[in-house]
């Protein structure tokens, strides 16, 4: 079955390996790449692919936004995204289908093949287009009511309870299922998953750098790079830390911060 696609993705290191992936795609033609929001929304106008890959942290329009300005019918929406698995489920349900960052090839022909199959049972996409609106109805929801976020964390000392404040945490280290709260000078033992307590704690406050580190951006001093295109968080201090996550998504978020 053929199948034309667009991607939109701001970062062409992104855009160059999801083309280079499609390009072993049998009977798929990629229509278009877009770097920001509006074009992409001109071009699925225009161009009207059957597949959709979009990032959604970009600057202008994000991807929510640029799907909020499509008209129906809508193509199938394949999000590429570098939130983890803890965030996306707040919107997998009404979503085709996402690929976390970075993701394997084998994952991205999962995807392609999972698209082929819903085109071919069902030629009309009215339920993808209701899926999409379930899905942008469900955000704004969510951005209505206003989240509450932990103020303090309980951690038992010896045979007390003490109360940490979350402004005191310099950064949360993942050990097992428990994790050790850096808070200064003091240290708290807390058993908790990371991704349990990341969901309880301020966006604004807290950003996860790699897979078993949380970290306080206002602690965050600065980045340095090192080999391979990586990079390492400096604490102010002094803490050195691995950033697995993408670089400029740190950086939109300590613009907001």
């Amino acid at each position: 079955m053929k199948l034309t696609a667009l991607i939109v993705d701001d970062e062409p290191l992104a855009r160059e390996r999801l083309r280079t992936l499609l390009a072993t795609e049998p009977d798929l033609t990629l229509l278009a790449e877009c770097a920001h929001g509006r074009d992409a929304v001109a071009a699925v106008k225009k161009q009207r692919p059957d597949l959709l890959f979009l990032d959604i942290q970009m600057p202008e329009l994000d991807g929510f936004q640029t799907l909020a300005q499509l008209e129906a019918p809508l193509p199938i929406v394949i999000f590429v995204t570098a939130f983890d698995e803890h965030a996306v489920k707040a919107f997998e349900v009404h979503a085709f289908d996402y690929l976390l960052k970075p993701f394997k090839p084998a994952r991205l022909k999962a995807a392609v093949a999972r698209a082929r199959e819903q085109l071919a049972r069902k030629p009309g996409d009215d339920d993808n287009t209701r899926r999409i609106l379930e899905l942008l109805e469900a955000r704004n929801a969510g951005a209505a009511a206003a989240p509450q976020y932990l103020a303090r964390i309980a951690v038992r000392d010896r045979d007390k309870v003490r109360f940490v404040k979350t402004a005191d945490i310099d950064w949360i280290e993942a050990s097992g299922n428990y994790l050790v709260l850096h808070a200064g000078k003091e240290n708290h033992v807390l058993r908790e998953t990371l991704t349990s307590l990341e969901g309880q704690l301020s966006p604004k406050e807290f950003f996860r750098i790699n897979r078993s580190a949380l970290v306080h951006v206002d602690r965050i001093h600065h980045v340095e790079p090192t080999f391979n295109d990586e990079h390492i968080v400096i604490l102010a201090d002094g803490t050195k830390l691995t950033l697995t996550r993408g670089l400029r998504e740190l950086q939109e978020r300590l613009r907001f911060a």
